[in-house]
């Protein structure tokens, strides 16, 4: 094994990142506490493969300068931007001399008066890190990669699996071909980069059906090719408005022939199932989903509110569907059928629950604080049925009774993806009728839950119907906002490496 350039026994290797899925279509803004950031030592307690003992915490020495992952939201405000990303440079220096650095981000980052935050970020821990650090970059596959966060990468990768159940798998390859790369003793890898002129929702590409499955299925292919390190498809995110959001194709390795085959053969595939892909469940409308989830005899049913969902980006405040429901005749009654509606933030009304207390009868005004575009202030009357503070997301939790609704508000915005979230507020969804979540695909836990669901088609932030919010800054031809547009070209970048300048525009 080569020395390491810091001197030490070991390499040392530094950890940072910034992540967030930011919806420029919605009009809330991401303050720095969202981030919720980790420093220092605290920074490995997140990755179970380098708990004490783990084959690779025990093969470098790794440091902790600033991790800090926000709910999916809106723009991240420049201040918040400004202090996180100095903290994170500042405890970079402190560091000391560095082997290699793993950059643990999201990749769909939106700053004010910013269009591609995370290379900005890079080119900045660059400066500080220097030329010859070997930089590792791990990302969720609804990330944007540019021609310039690929050339200030030597290692990048992404999930292959929507629902992102490999989520933590893919942060281990990417620590571990970091390792692997600095005990060869090799030139810093090849790179080949593929801009896919596709921009689809999450819901249209999970990897649980075809043709997702399949083209997500050659990625393991092209990086058991020879010579190939790591392959990755990045379907891109698409509820923010920048000139990078689009599909994105990246092969690294030894070996420039199998780099530049694996990643053309990606490409291909992604772009030649483009008419294929299809959302991962029935759609329809608000009314109509719940139409046939109350005709059902499936219990539980879970309707899925996607325009407003807090895991792609939404406000989490909107309040046109639960007026929806609550209108309807049949929920009026207690002994109507069960319904439970996760979730609406409505801090002052949270604040009057908490003071009335559990068997209250309360009216309480929630949702629409932040975004308001589609409906307002939602007024209900209800009896409290159950009280929860202390989660890191909502802070507290309130139920309120409205009919036969049971109706989650929360102080702050709070996705519902585990079947603990509702039992911890004395709640059991596999006895009810329906159980409607803002959310996009159902996550596995409600995925193996539900006898049956449907993804309800509503306005928001995240609204699935993408020509509806208007894009005007993506690069254009893209599939499907120009449905009958020319083949692209589909060949090989092959990008510079990160020590040396940066050629070729982006395109």
């Amino acid at each position: 094994m080569p020395a390491p350039r810091s001197g030490t026994s070991r390499p040392v290797i530094a950890i940072a990142g910034l992540g967030i899925e930011s919806s420029t279509f919605s009009p809330a803004r991401t303050a720095a506490a969202a981030f919720h950031p980790q420093r220092g030592a605290d920074v490995l307690t997140r990755y179970p493969f380098l708990a004490p003992g783990e084959p690779l915490r025990e093969a470098a020495e790794w440091r902790g300068a600033l991790v800090g992952k926000a709910l999916p939201g809106g723009t991240v405000t420049a201040a918040a931007y400004a202090s996180l990303s100095a903290e994170l440079l500042d405890r970079l220096r402190e560091s000391g001399p560095l082997d290699g650095l793993w950059f643990d981000i999201h990749g769909a980052m939106t700053v004010e008066g910013m269009d591609d935050a995370e290379a900005e970020l890079l080119a900045r821990v660059r400066q500080v890190v220097g030329p010859d650090t070997v930089v590792s970059t791990s990302m969720d596959l609804h990330g944007n990669v540019s021609r310039a966060l690929v050339h200030g990468s030597d290692l990048i990768t992404c999930y292959r699996m929507a629902p992102h159940e490999d989520a933590m798998e893919t942060k281990e390859r990417a620590a571990r071909n970091l390792v692997d790369h600095l005990a060869s003793g090799r030139p810093r890898p090849l790179k080949a980069w593929i801009p896919v002129p596709v921009l689809l929702a999450g819901e249209q590409t999970s990897t649980r059906i075809e043709p997702a499955k399949s083209v997500y299925a050659a990625v393991a292919e092209v990086e058991a090719e020879q010579g190939v390190t790591d392959a990755a498809i990045w379907v891109g995110y698409a509820w923010a408005d920048e000139p990078r959001n689009r599909a994105a194709v990246v092969v690294t390795g030894h070996d420039q022939a199998a780099v530049t085959a694996g990643a053309e053969r990606l490409a291909r595939g992604f772009w030649e199932a483009r008419h294929d892909f299809a959302f991962v469940a029935p759609t329809g409308t608000l009314d109509a989903c719940l139409d046939e989830a109350l005709a059902s005899d499936a219990r539980p049913y879970f309707v899925s509110d996607t325009g407003d969902n807090p895991t792609a980006g939404g406000a989490g405040d909107v309040t046109w569907s639960l007026e929806r429901v609550l209108a309807r005749p049949e929920l009026k009654d207690e002994s109507g059928p069960t319904v439970i509606y996760a979730s609406l933030p409505g801090p002052s009304a949270v604040a009057e629950a908490v003071r009335a207390g559990v068997g209250a009868t309360v009216t309480v005004t929630a949702g629409a604080e932040v975004d308001d575009r589609h409906a307002g202030p939602l007024t209900l009357t209800g009896t409290v049925h159950a009280i929860r503070h202390g989660d890191r997301d909502a802070e507290t939790e309130v139920v309120l009774r409205v009919g036969s609704v049971y109706v989650i508000l929360t102080r702050l915005r709070k996705p519902y993806h585990h079947e603990h979230d509702f039992t911890d507020l004395d709640l059991t969804p596999r006895q009810a009728d329906v159980v409607i979540v803002k959310i996009g695909y159902l996550e596995p836990e409600l995925f193996a839950m539900a006898a049956d669901w449907k993804m309800a088609l509503t306005p928001g932030g995240v609204d699935q119907d993408l020509p509806r919010l208007g894009h005007r800054r993506i690069r254009r031809p893209t599939f499907p906002f120009d449905p009958d547009m020319p083949a692209p070209d589909l060949r090989a970048r092959l990008i510079a490496p990160s020590n040396e300048p940066l050629t070729g525009a982006e395109e």
